[in-house]
């Protein structure tokens, strides 16, 4: 679960911070750079299992052609920032398996992960010419702290006391930056869960071609393997209705894409599970024929296997007994059927962020849409476990109809902004994000935007389709 990032140099992330909450919804006029925040979280993501350049590279996916590390640093106007300083805290699942299928046990669970970068210049000596690390930590929040951290509504015994612990007693992080007795430079550092070293001497930062959190994958150092199973579950959708539609090899293996690619494979591996266990498959079919009939008329859900061409496609059939596949299925039902599929997983991601969900749907399909990401989203009031899972939902939406459903706590608002930290002397829009006036996320009960004043009707008691006022689309 991501409490906070905060992400300074990254595109036009400038001093950014924000706090998060088990479900967040975030707003903002076009082209302010909504995108730019979740790139945020997927670079890291990405920086689990791939080299730091390819990671770059595949912010925005591997066909988005990009090929310049300069455009991921912030460009002022006058001079490109000189490097990217992204950090995040998170609650993280202590149990965890290794990549050789052991079983591990972090000794802390809230972490405050910190990495930066500088732009690789020509003289650069190291694999790491484009983007190079510069400093790495990985540290625990400890419980005593995790009151001023852990800010969003929640119950201290039922909620915080079953997801929060920290038994790690060393001073030092689980990975930190230190400077090599030998050469003097700057060198990353894993300590075991015990607080010695994992290796000998520091590796040196400008020469690294992967984070130490991303090389880490073993049981010797289950916290780093923690943070690292954690940022590998955070997801992006983005979801296509041409990859929704596609059918699936016979051999794909389970797991929805970002695009929402994979529904045939995904449904029949729950399938082939569910017989596995005894299970009557009503109790995987059911609940999702439940869920989408809540916008469309359908009877029945299920998987077609033609052994022939090496298929798997997914059958709707109506209540008039009219059986279609996905190819006629309209967008919101596509999007409400990988929804469904990510609600119900065995292993849900620990993070799911949603960009324009509401693509599609109007009317009372919004209203089922909001409640389908609300219930994906833990209860905070209560224990977490089997039946309320450490999942949470950040949704960007520009749909009023869709924001004035949400609790008013729960909005943000993404503007770009010149006001920048003292002494600063960039000259671009920078992006700002900005809390409901005294909710959870103001420091003090002046601080935010009085979100109910984005309507010109009372909130949240209307549902129209109303347009937001110019003034906040405004730049100041």
């Amino acid at each position: 679960m991501l409490t906070r990032l905060e992400v300074n140099g990254f595109k036009n992330l400038v001093d950014f911070s924000v706090d998060f909450g088990p479900f967040t919804c975030i707003t903002g006029p076009a082209g302010v750079g909504k995108s730019n925040f979740f790139d945020a979280i997927r670079f890291l993501s990405l920086l689990t299992e791939h080299t730091i350049n390819e990671a770059a590279l595949n912010i925005r996916g591997p066909a988005s052609g990009a090929s310049d590390f300069q455009e991921l640093f912030f460009f002022g106007g006058r001079q490109r920032a000189e490097r990217i300083e992204i950090a995040a805290e998170m609650i993280v699942r202590s149990n965890v398996q290794d990549d050789f299928g052991r079983e591990a046990l972090a000794s802390s669970s809230f972490l405050r992960y910190e990495v930066s970068f500088r732009r690789g210049l020509s003289s650069d000596v190291g694999p790491a010419s484009g983007l190079m690390l510069e400093r790495e930590e990985l540290r625990p929040i400890i419980e005593a702290r995790a009151t001023r951290h852990l800010k969003f509504p929640h119950s201290k015994n039922r909620f915080r006391d079953s997801v929060v612990y920290n038994s790690r007693h060393a001073r030092t992080g689980f990975v930190s930056t230190l400077n090599d007795p030998e050469t003097g430079a700057p060198g990353i550092v894993a300590h075991q869960d015990g607080g010695y070293p994992a290796r000998g001497r520091p590796c040196p930062a400008y020469r690294a071609i992967r984070t130490m959190v991303g090389t880490e994958g073993t049981a010797a150092t289950p916290t780093i393997l923690a943070a690292k199973r954690e940022m590998q579950g955070w997801r992006i959708l983005s979801l296509e209705p041409e990859a929704m539609r596609r059918p699936d090899p016979l051999h794909q293996p389970a797991g929805l894409a970002p695009d929402g690619a994979h529904i045939p494979a995904t449904l029949h591996r729950r399938m082939v599970n569910a017989q596995e266990q005894g299970s009557d498959l009503t109790t995987v079919l059911t609940p999702l024929t439940e869920l989408i009939s809540q916008i469309v008329p359908v009877s029945r859900i299920d998987v077609a296997r033609d052994d022939a061409f090496g298929l798997l496609s997914v059958t709707w059939e109506e209540p008039s007994g009219l059986k279609i596949g996905l190819p006629s299925v309209s967008d919101g039902a596509l999007r409400f059927l990988v929804l469904g599929l990510l609600s119900q997983s065995p292993e849900p991601p620990p993070l799911l962020c949603i960009e324009n969900p509401e693509i599609g749907l109007q009317g009372t399909a919004l209203d089922a849409l909001n409640t389908i990401l609300q219930r994906m989203a833990v209860d905070p009031q209560q224990v977490v476990g089997p039946d309320n899972p450490l999942r949470q939902i950040i949704v960007v939406s520009q749909s009023p109809s869709l924001l004035q459903m949400q609790q008013l706590q729960d909005l943000l608002l993404l503007q770009t902004s010149r006001d920048y930290t003292e002494g600063s002397s960039a000259d671009g829009h920078v992006l700002r994000c900005h809390p409901h006036i005294g909710s959870w996320r103001c420091s003090n009960p002046s601080e935010g935007i009085d979100m109910s004043t984005l309507w010109s009707v009372p909130v949240p008691a209307q549902k129209m389709q109303i347009g937001f006022p110019a003034q906040f689309w405004t730049p100041k």
